[in-house]
């Protein structure tokens, strides 16, 4: 396993956090909607809310293939909606 961080920001709720997460070596070659759906389930592993639902807009790697940044929406409870935007690398 090989380590990675994520700056994750959010909607109304003042969220900006820095997240650690372990996934498989070689994770910055797949896409970026791989590498941010393995986010995505190791948020789900340590978050202690279950499942996150959540939208894809868009989602890009820097030219040299360290960074990827995502968009999209946080699904939360009911019509609760929230932009979010993510970065993630190598730690």
């Amino acid at each position: 396993m090989a380590k990675y961080q994520a700056v994750l920001m959010h909607g109304k709720r003042d969220a900006e956090g820095n997240h650690p997460f372990e996934a498989a070596e070689g994770l910055m070659q797949h896409s970026p909607a791989r590498i941010t759906r393995t986010f995505m389930e190791a948020m789900e592993a340590v978050s202690g809310v279950g499942h996150i639902e959540y939208e894809l807009n868009a989602t890009m790697k820097s030219r040299d293939g360290k960074i990827v940044t995502a968009l999209g929406n946080l699904v939360f409870h009911g019509d609760d909606v929230q932009p979010f935007i993510v970065m993630i690398s190598e730690a």
